[in-house]
């Protein structure tokens, strides 16, 4: 017999543990959530500084792009939480809400009515749970913890005033009035322990009778009778199974796994879906399309006169932080950073800066091989746009994802001109005393030898969005209220439906995104 809910929700990450949470607070109705991983009970995800340790294992999808022709031909890995929290269990936890700018192109651009600033501000400020800023811009009572982190190496002191001397602007606030500056990053911690959407909305909700949360579900594909999604198909434990929703089903698989199951589902661009046998039940060709991502790349010294954040990973340390929430492991790596335009003409930033009192490229695969100090540029307005597509009509089979890094030429001119940003800013005091000598790159380079180092070691910022746009074009896949176009019954919840990413970390603006779905569903 097939089980039946009001709410099926696919994908126990920063949106779906949101909805799950909101949705079965009406104890009038039933939700199931499904989750392709398993519990979020690894030390290494409560412990900020250890997120990186995640990667590449049982918790990890491990994606790979297709290869990048402007990256030297190679892939760039793709590491996606496979487990409770989604990415909020296994990201850098930076809070960082994005641009005014963002939300009202949304709106603007897209034709993306009730996503302004204006109108997606009270969401975050719901969210949110700040200890030490407050209101009308920050929420001080939502269930999602936003700390100032309780370790900051010396290093990223140095860096922040070094910034300031070469011309940034100080900052306490980057989700403030104005977004540009430098400064120490807040996170979404309590008491110096990592808080992902799993600690703040599923938990909490885990004693309701009317949620059903099942791990180890692994969704195939979406259910439809005629244009109605009724129910999704699934995996659980290896038994195929299905489950039919009376009201609605919502994806929340992410920029990645959402649009593949709306494609295996026969929704998506027909000629594509029809080359892999799929019979096609709505023809949308948007579905994943606008692939795009924040491209990150480094500049790295090594140090003298200081020390190395992967010192303090010792057993004394972790009694440390097991005991008191504080110390280095309370550091999540990528402490400060700021917010500028690389160009005269521009309407909001267009890099982020990120950086670590440590050697961390390669997504922090590689060792380190002496004392260093990592500073990276993130383009956070990319202009190039690619695409993600099945491989088969395997539900099992990994997707194409093609980012297309750089192929606009404007992306590359941007990381550029911000490496220079960050070379000068190595020059000023206090930092320059600690820096003793370049190690990525290995000396200054000319900008066409810059060009080449960039595109060697650009690696993600974690970030990719626009699978499934919202929006009223022909290349939108949801509408304002978040339901595909054409399709009743069915929505995605996910950072895949921002037609624009926003400027900066995603995970706040999911988190949003979200709160203002439940909003949407229960209110109708």
């Amino acid at each position: 017999m097939t089980e039946s809910f009001d709410y099926i929700v696919v994908g126990a990450g920063s949106a779906g543990c949101v909805l799950a949470a909101r949705l079965s607070a009406d104890p009038d109705v039933s939700v199931l959530l499904l989750e392709a991983g398993g519990a979020d009970d690894a030390d290494e995800i409560k412990i900020p500084a250890a997120f990186s340790s995640l990667f590449k294992t049982k918790w990890d999808w491990n994606y790979e792009t297709v290869e990048q022709k402007h990256l030297g031909d190679r892939s760039a890995y793709w590491p996606r939480m496979k487990g409770l929290g989604g990415c909020s269990s296994m990201n850098a936890m930076i809070y960082i809400r994005g641009n005014r700018a963002d939300y009202d192109g949304w709106r603007d651009d897209f034709g993306a009515v009730g996503w302004g600033y204006d109108d997606v501000l009270p969401y975050f400020v719901k969210a949110e749970r700040n200890s030490r800023l407050a209101g009308p811009l920050h929420g001080t009572d939502g269930p999602l913890h936003v700390e100032d982190r309780r370790y900051t190496h010396e290093l990223t002191t140095a860096w922040v005033e070094a910034a300031v001397a070469a011309g940034l602007k100080r900052t306490d606030d980057f989700n403030g009035a104005e977004q540009e500056g430098v400064g120490l990053y807040q996170v979404t911690c309590r008491r110096g322990k990592r808080w992902s959407t799993a600690d703040a909305y599923l938990r909490p909700a885990l004693d309701r009778k009317n949620l059903t949360v099942r791990t180890g579900a692994f969704t195939t594909r979406v259910i439809l009778t005629g244009t109605r999604a009724v129910g999704v198909a699934y995996e659980h434990l290896g038994v195929a199974t299905e489950a039919r929703a009376d009201r609605e089903v919502l994806l929340s698989g992410g920029a990645v796994n959402s649009p593949q199951v709306l494609m295996l589902s026969g929704i998506g661009p027909a000629e594509h879906l029809r080359e892999l046998g799929i019979d096609v039940a709505v023809a949308l060709p948007g579905v994943g399309g606008n692939l795009h991502d924040h491209p990150a790349a480094p500049v790295i010294w090594t140090t003298r006169d200081t020390t190395d954040l992967v010192d303090f990973s010792t057993p004394a340390r972790l009694v440390q932080w097991q005991a008191t929430g504080r110390g280095p492991l309370t550091s999540n790596i990528g402490e400060a950073g700021a917010f500028l335009r690389t160009r005269d003409g521009l309407s909001a930033p267009d890099m982020q800066f990120h950086v670590a009192p440590t050697m961390f490229y390669d997504n922090g695969m590689r060792e380190p091989t002496a004392p260093g100090f990592t500073s990276a540029t993130t383009l956070v307005a990319p202009a190039s746009r690619g695409t993600l597509r099945l491989a088969s009509a395997d539900p099992h089979w990994r997707p194409l994802i093609d980012p297309a890094y750089y192929t606009d030429p404007a992306d590359l001119e941007a990381q550029i001109a911000a490496c220079r940003v960050l070379e000068e800013i190595g020059s000023h005091a206090p930092l320059r005393r600690f820096l003793d000598r370049p190690y990525l790159p290995e000396r200054t380079l000319t900008d066409a030898e810059l060009a080449d180092h960039i595109r060697a070691w650009t690696q993600t910022l974690y970030h990719p969005v626009g699978t499934c746009a919202m929006g009223v074009g022909e290349q939108s896949v949801v509408d304002p209220t978040l339901g595909v176009h054409g399709v009743d019954g069915l929505r995605v919840v996910d950072a895949s439906v921002m037609p624009v990413v926003p400027r900066g970390n995603t995970n706040a603006p999911t988190i949003m995104l979200a709160e203002k779905a439940a909003d949407l569903i229960t209110r109708g």
